[in-house]
């Protein structure tokens, strides 16, 4: 017997992602119902050979359903994810909605998968960028402990949606083939959409992801500092960062400096990185092997190379890692939570 899954925000880009992913992941699904706005209800979404219509979502839609995976912005989640769960569905959520609520589990299964057995309804799913972070230092935490660290992001414009993504497009258009300076371009979506300005993205750095906090800091600079200590389960951990959007349409980067508890031989701590699961470690210089945006889209695992001692600290490593912030940044992790709730017996499928 397989699982009732409703996907929320089916025609989005990670909602589709979810489905295509489903496909051909080990999760047994007996029906699958697909969610959106009004807007997009009727659209037909090919599942297996088999086209499904989509329906609106409604405070009904979650009758029957074991596995809702949300991903249609926080609104939706804040409104529906407790109808789905009164109704005797998992939600497994990928917005921010949830993330620091201290009864619902903030996951990544290659981490902290054991938080699963405790949760009450609802799971939530971390930023992207703070996933592929914890996918490369949790080996280290694990053998040496974690002090302090240290990040910048040069963060994909898919992060921000598909009108990112089409803006991004359409102002390299206007440079390259119409010949206007960066500057004069037309930006209406970043930094933040609906905000007060709007700069940009061809050629160009953003420093600021999402709306700025009291104390300098953006949220999303604030989620990575919040999302790790929860995560790691350690409020003791140091954290900081400093989130960038860069002209790149998919795949996150970061430059990531830790400090260890106690002293890592380099070597170990890459051997470290390299066994664990999810993660691949592309790290020699001699042949300029380095994890790349370009290379990493549409891939599963998380990327880490450049792993180097820092030259003043002892206890100090720099690295650079990349995932694609679309599946293992989003859909991908999602779907690994509802596998590991199936293999460890956390959900029962087809409840009457």
């Amino acid at each position: 017997m397989g699982y009732s899954v409703a996907i929320v925000g089916a025609t989005g880009a990670v909602g589709r992602c979810m489905l295509a992913l489903l496909e051909t992941a080990e999760l047994p699904i007996d029906r699958l119902r697909l969610l959106s706005s009004a807007r997009s209800a009727g659209k037909k979404l090919l599942f297996k050979g088999q086209d499904v219509t989509v329906e609106e979502t409604t405070e009904k839609s979650f009758e029957h359903i074991d596995i809702a995976l949300f991903s249609a912005g926080a609104a939706v989640s804040a409104r529906f994810a407790s109808c789905a769960v009164q109704a005797g569905a998992v939600v497994i959520d990928n917005t921010s909605y949830f993330r620091q609520h201290e009864a619902v589990p903030l996951v990544v299964p290659e981490v902290n998968g054991h938080a699963l057995a405790d949760h009450q309804g609802i799971i939530s799913c971390p930023n992207c960028s703070t996933i592929q972070m914890m996918m490369a230092l949790e080996p280290i935490r694990q053998k040496w402990g974690l002090k302090r660290i240290i990040v910048s992001t040069y963060q994909a414009v898919s992060g921000a949606g598909q009108s990112a993504v089409d803006e991004a497009v359409s102002e390299f258009k206007q440079v390259l083939n119409d010949g206007l300076a960066p500057r004069d371009t037309k930006a209406a979506v970043l930094p933040v959409s609906g905000g007060k300005k709007h700069y940009p993205i061809a050629f160009n750095a953003l420093p600021q992801i999402d709306v700025f906090t009291e104390n300098g800091y953006t949220f999303e600079e604030m989620k990575m500092t919040r999302e790790t200590k929860k995560i790691m389960e350690d409020d003791s951990i140091a954290v900081s960062a400093t989130c960038v959007r860069v002209p790149v349409l998919y795949a996150h980067s970061e430059s990531v400096y830790i400090e260890t508890a106690k002293e890592a031989p380099i070597d170990e701590v890459k051997a470290a990185i390299a066994a664990f699961p999810g993660t691949v470690l592309e790290d020699d210089p001699d042949k300029q092997l380095y994890p790349q945006a370009v290379f990493t889209a549409g891939r599963k695992e998380t990327l880490v190379g450049r792993v180097r001692k820092d030259l003043d600290q002892p206890n100090g490593i720099h690295m650079w890692v990349v995932a694609d912030n679309v599946i293992k940044g989003a859909a991908w992790n999602s779907i690994q939570i509802a596998l590991s709730l199936h293999q460890n017996d956390f959900i029962r499928p087809n409840r009457e």
